[in-house]
C-alpha cells in the first residue's frame, strides 16, 4: 500500500526530532542529576557524625582551671554560712546588759556569758548564735532583748585535698573556705602526669564529711558556673578528685577515696580491699553501688553483701567507671540518700537513725 508523501514526511520529522532530543537533553540532565566529581559521597554511618569535635581531654582540664583562677569575688561565700568551732574567739553583746568582752570556744565547743551560762555553740552560725542567746535570756529573765554576735577569730581548720590536683595535700586555712578556694589553694587540676599516662581529671568530685560524702559534677560548677553547687568545707573535710576511669569507695573504710580501673576488671571486694578494708562496726551486708546512667544524679542502686561473696555464697560483681561504693555503719537502721532538689549537679549520701 503505498504511503502518503505528507504522512510519511511528518513521519520522519517527528523521528529526528526525538533523535536530537535524546543526544542533546537527555545527556546534560543525567550530568545535572548525578554527583560532582569533588563532592564527598558521605556512607550512612557517616551522614550524621557531629562537624564539631569534642574537646580534647586535656584542654577541657586547661579550660577548668581558667575559670578556677578567677578572682575570688565571683564566688564569695557569705560569713554567715561559716559554723563556729573549737578556738573561735566570739564577740556577743546584748542590748542594755554590759557583755562586749570576746570570749573563746573550749575544746568541747562551749561558752560561758554572764547571765546566761554555759551552753553549747558549736555548728552554729553568727546568727543561729544570736537566736540561741535571745532564747536563752527570754527563758530566764522573760523579756525579749536584742542580741548581737559576731566572729572575731576564727580558728585554723585542716582540710585535705586529695586525688588529680597539681598540689595535693593537708591544707592549714582560717575563715570559711568553699570547694573552689581549696582547689584554688592547690593550684587546680592535673594537666600531665609525671609517668606519662594519659589519665585526666573525671568529671565527679567527692566531698567527704564525717559519714556523709557529697558528689559535685565538675563541669556544672566550673563550666556552667553554677556556683550553688560552690559548698563552704568544714575542718576535717576531704576533697577528693579522681582521674577518669576511676570508681569511689566510701563510709565505713579505713581509706575511702577514688581507685583507678586503669583498663582492667575490678570487683567489688577488690576495691574494698584497696580502700583499706571495711573498719570496725562497718556493716557490710548492706554495702550499696550507685551507678550512675550519664550526666546529673540520674543512677541506678545495686545492693551487695561482702560477707556472702567472701564466703563463696555470693557472686563478686563487677565495678563500672564512675561507680560509687557506700558501706554503712552497724545499728543504722536505715540508709539514706540525700537528694538537693534545689542544687543541679549535687548529692549527698548519708546515715540517718530510724527512718
Amino acid at each position: 500500500m503505498p504511503y502518503n508523501l505528507s504522512t510519511y514526511n511528518l513521519s520522519i520529522l517527528r523521528f529526528a526530532f526525538l533523535t536530537i532530543y535524546l543526544l542533546i537533553f537527555l545527556p546534560a540532565f543525567s550530568c545535572a542529576s548525578g554527583p560532582p566529581s569533588n563532592k564527598k559521597i558521605f556512607l550512612p554511618s557517616e551522614r550524621f557524625e557531629p562537624q564539631v569535635k569534642e574537646i580534647e581531654p586535656s584542654e577541657r582540664v586547661k579550660a577548668m582551671n581558667e575559670r578556677l583562677m578567677q578572682p575570688l569575688s565571683s564566688r564569695i561565700v557569705s560569713d554567715g554560712d561559716y559554723r563556729i568551732g573549737p578556738g573561735d574567739l566570739l564577740t556577743v553583746s546584748i542590748e542594755g546588759e554590759k557583755m562586749n568582752k570576746p570570749v573563746r570556744v573550749s575544746s568541747h565547743g562551749n561558752i560561758n556569758l554572764p547571765l546566761i551560762g554555759v551552753f553549747n555553740v558549736k555548728g552554729l552560725t553568727a546568727s543561729e548564735l544570736e537566736k540561741e542567746v535571745r532564747d536563752l535570756f527570754m527563758q530566764r529573765y522573760s523579756r525579749e532583748v536584742y542580741v548581737s554576735a559576731s566572729i572575731k577569730e576564727c580558728r585554723k581548720q585542716q582540710i585535705s585535698v586529695t586525688g588529680a590536683v597539681e598540689k595535693p595535700g593537708l591544707y592549714e586555712v582560717t575563715g570559711q573556705k568553699t570547694v573552689l578556694d581549696m582547689l584554688a589553694t592547690a593550684c587546680g587540676f592535673k594537666v600531665s602526669f609525671s609517668d606519662g599516662s594519659k589519665e585526666v581529671v573525671g568529671n565527679l568530685l567527692f566531698l567527704i564529711r564525717s559519714s556523709k560524702t557529697y558528689v559535685i559534677e565538675l563541669e556544672e560548677l566550673l563550666m556552667n558556673g553554677d556556683l550553688s553547687l560552690n559548698l563552704p568545707v568544714n575542718h576535717g573535710d576531704v576533697i577528693n578528685i579522681p582521674t577518669s576511669g576511676n570508681v569511689f569507695v566510701g563510709g565505713e573504710v579505713k581509706r575511702p577515696g577514688g581507685f583507678s580501673l586503669k583498663g582492667s576488671k575490678l570487683t567489688l571486694g577488690q576495691a574494698i580491699a584497696m580502700a583499706g578494708g571495711l573498719k570496725k562496726g562497718a556493716n557490710g551486708s548492706e554495702i550499696r553501688i550507685f551507678r550512675f546512667a550519664g550526666k546529673g544524679p540520674d543512677k541506678e542502686v545495686l545492693f551487695a553483701n561482702v560477707y556472702a561473696i567472701d564466703q563463696g555464697q555470693g557472686n563478686d560483681p563487677l565495678l563500672k567507671e564512675n561507680d560509687i561504693v557506700i558501706v554503712p555503719e552497724i545499728g543504722v537502721k536505715s540508709f539514706l540518700i540525700e537528694l538537693r532538689d534545689t542544687m543541679k549537679g549535687i548529692f549527698g549520701f548519708g546515715f540517718s537513725m530510724g527512718l
